[in-house]
C-alpha cells in the first residue's frame, strides 16, 4: 500500500514528468523492497523460533514462551510494527495529503471556469444552474472522501491488531481472546476487503453494477411474471 502510494502520488504531483521519475528501475526497487521486508522478519522469527500458534489470536503468529527472551522478543516486536504498520501509515498519509492538495488546487481552477460560465450564459435555465452547482460541491467533497476511506479502513483493520500486540507486550492486564481473534480477523479482512472498497469507489464501477444489477432484477421480474401468467 505504501509503494501504491508513492507511485500515485507520482502520478498526481508530477503527471507529465511521471515517465521521468517513475522509472522500471525505481518500480522494480519498491517491490524488491516489499519482498524483502515481506521475509525478513519472518525468516528471523523462524530462526529464533518466536513462531508459533498463539492461543489468544487463534492462530500461527508471533509468540515467545520463553521469560528470559521477553525483552529480546519485545523490541524484535515493536521493529516489526514500526516498519510495517507505522511506517505505511506515515507513508499514506504524506502521500495522500499531497494528492488532497493537488486534487482541491484542481477543483479550485474548475470551479472558476464553472462559475464564469454560469455568469456568461444569462439564458441558462435555473435547473442547469442549480446541477452545476451541485456537481461543484460534490466535486469538492470527492477526493476527501476517497482519501479518508483508503486512510480510515487502514486504520480499522490493522490498528487494533497492533495495539493489542503492544499492550500484551508492554501490560499485565488480561486480554480477551474474543478481542484477540476479533482484532487478528481485522487485519486479515484488509486484504478481503480492499478490492471492493477501491472498486465500490469509482462511478464507472458502482454504475456498471447498478447496470446488472437492474438486469438480473429485471430478467427474474419478467420470469415470475411469466411463470404467473402460465
Amino acid at each position: 500500500m505504501a509503494a501504491l502510494s508513492i507511485d500515485l502520488w507520482v502520478a498526481v504531483v508530477f503527471p507529465l514528468s511521471y515517465r521521468a521519475k517513475m522509472r522500471l528501475r525505481d518500480a522494480a526497487l519498491m517491490v524488491a523492497y516489499t519482498w524483502l521486508h515481506a521475509l525478513t522478519f519472518p525468516a528471523a522469527a523462524l530462526a529464533l523460533s518466536w513462531l508459533g500458534f498463539h492461543q489468544l489470536y487463534a492462530s500461527c503468529t508471533l509468540c515467545s514462551r520463553r521469560p528470559d527472551e521477553r525483552l529480546r522478543f519485545a523490541v524484535f516486536t515493536g521493529a516489526f510494527h514500526a516498519l510495517s504498520f507505522l511506517l505505511s501509515f506515515v507513508v499514506l498519509c504524506c502521500t495522500y495529503l499531497k494528492v488532497l492538495k493537488v486534487a482541491r488546487f484542481h477543483c479550485k481552477r474548475i470551479d472558476v471556469i464553472t462559475m464564469q460560465t454560469l455568469v456568461l450564459l444569462v439564458d441558462i435555465h435555473p435547473s442547469v444552474r442549480e446541477r452545476c452547482l451541485e456537481e461543484q460541491r460534490r466535486r469538492r467533497q470527492r477526493a476527501t472522501k476517497k482519501i479518508s476511506t483508503f486512510i480510515g479502513t487502514f486504520l480499522v483493520c490493522f490498528a487494533p491488531y497492533v495495539i493489542t500486540r503492544l499492550v500484551e507486550l508492554y501490560s499485565t492486564a488480561p486480554i480477551g481472546s474474543h478481542w484477540g481473534v476479533l482484532s487478528k480477523c481485522l487485519a486479515y479482512s484488509k486484504a478481503a476487503s480492499d478490492p471492493f472498497v477501491y472498486s465500490l469507489l469509482r462511478h464507472q464501477y458502482r454504475k456498471s453494477c447498478k447496470e446488472i444489477l437492474n438486469r438480473i432484477l429485471h430478467r427474474r421480474s419478467i420470469h415470475s411474471s411469466g411463470l404467473t401468467g402460465i
